[in-house]
């Protein structure tokens, strides 16, 4: 197996690549209801090659290709958010349409196609006999866009299954990533007086105290700050949610509740996010509230569940570090010129592998960013087969370099 070969045999599984993308997307698949899709995977799986095809308490497939000393590891979740308005669609969102030289619909790029990509790896892998010193295993996991990271927190901590090296295949555009910034999710509740809303002085407002909290907020989100070396960029802390109740709607509220979202730059963590906060809403003059961090506890399509507080931890590794330096080795050798070199803005499923347990991580995915979420998702069947051969070829780059 040598550079050519791969990138050869990624040219002739091109359309099998884009056929398996088209087919996953034909099956929905969001959080929590993964089990049609999983089962049409396994069937791609085993047509790849894959061996030892497994499914955890969570409802992940997991199958590999090599019988190396080391884990390398490709991860790729399978389920997706909704459609949103589907008048917004020019085609319907599950149909998997390939025309043009994209493959449409729901999950094209966040991120059915790292998928789709991985079947092919795994296929060039299996197809070339390779025997070097990696197991390759490939990963098809669950329930990321409700809780990211939550089935490799399981994978690890569980099952005992830990990567050596670890490879997010979510959209980079086929650069190389190197890290991004962790979340969390914040939840802070206000106790007011409730009175007759004809004589409002008598009563304490909760709705008052919630609109200062906010503004203290949007304050709080100016002063934060980047991270050393500026590559990950600032943190940054929005409300996303203002609830206020009372007795009636003839009642000043007695009850407020704000839902932050809290991106977390290299150095910040939970403790000081949460401490950020109170300090916030004591110097805006807000008192009788409580901040906390909500926690994750919603059954698998299995019916299993898993809880984990809402904290997504940080991860970035240097250019020097052997997986970095193995991905722009294998890229080079390919296509004959290195990598961009980046980070994503959104999270992904190294909050637990790299942010929670320190596991060397890179990306590398077909797709765009800005793909996701958004109406019309499509993805390229040219990054489809970018992709593929980067992942073949990536065992190679890391024995090359080590």
């Amino acid at each position: 197996m040598d550079y050519s070969s791969i990138k050869a045999a990624a040219a002739k599984h091109r359309d099998w690549t884009a056929r398996a993308l088209s087919e996953m997307i034909k099956v929905p698949g969001f959080s929590g209801t993964e089990g049609p899709r999983v089962q049409l995977i396994k069937k791609l799986a085993e047509e790849a090659g894959m061996e030892d095809i497994r499914i955890d308490a969570l409802g992940s497939l997991l199958g590999r290709v090599g019988t190396g000393p080391k884990k390398l590891v490709f991860d790729a979740h399978i389920d997706t958010v909704g459609v949103g308005d589907p008048a917004a669609w020019k085609t319907p969102p599950h149909s998997g349409l390939i025309e043009d030289g994209l493959v449409k619909g729901r999950g094209a790029s966040d991120q059915l196609g790292g998928a789709a990509s991985m079947l092919a790896a795994a296929r060039i892998l299996k197809e070339s006999g390779y025997s070097g010193e990696y197991t390759v295993w490939f990963a098809f996991t669950v329930m990321e866009e409700d809780c990211d990271g939550l089935c490799w927190k399981h994978l690890i901590e569980e099952d005992k299954f830990v990567p050596d090296f670890f490879v997010s295949t979510e959209p980079t555009s086929c650069r190389l990533y190197r890290g991004h910034r962790g979340r969390m999710e914040i939840q802070i509740e206000i106790r007011g007086v409730s009175c007759h809303g004809s004589a409002p002085e008598r009563g304490d407002s909760a709705a008052y105290k919630a609109a200062r909290a906010a503004l203290a907020i949007e304050k709080l989100n100016e002063r934060l700050l980047p991270d050393d070396d500026k590559f990950l960029g600032k943190g940054t802390i929005t409300v996303s949610q203002i609830k206020v109740q009372g007795p009636s709607q003839c009642a000043v509220p007695d009850q407020a509740m704000l839902y932050c979202d809290r991106r977390l730059t290299w150095g910040e963590d939970d403790k000081l996010a949460i401490g950020q906060v109170e300090d916030a809403l004591r110097e805006a003059g807000v008192d009788n509230f409580k901040v906390f961090m909500p926690e994750y506890a919603a059954p698998a399509y299995t019916g299993k569940v898993y809880r984990q507080e809402l904290y997504f931890p940080t991860w970035k590794f240097p250019m020097e570090h052997p997986l970095v330096k193995g991905g722009v080795a294998a890229h080079s050798s390919l296509f004959g010129k290195a990598p961009t070199v980046d980070k994503w803005t959104f999270s992904t499923n190294g909050v637990a592998v790299a942010g929670r347990h320190g596991i060397p991580s890179i990306g590398f995915g077909p797709g765009d960013e800005n793909q996701a979420h958004a109406p019309n998702e499509i993805n390229r069947i040219d990054d489809l087969e970018i992709c593929a051969a980067f992942y073949a070829a990536l065992p190679l780059g890391l024995e090359a370099t080590k």
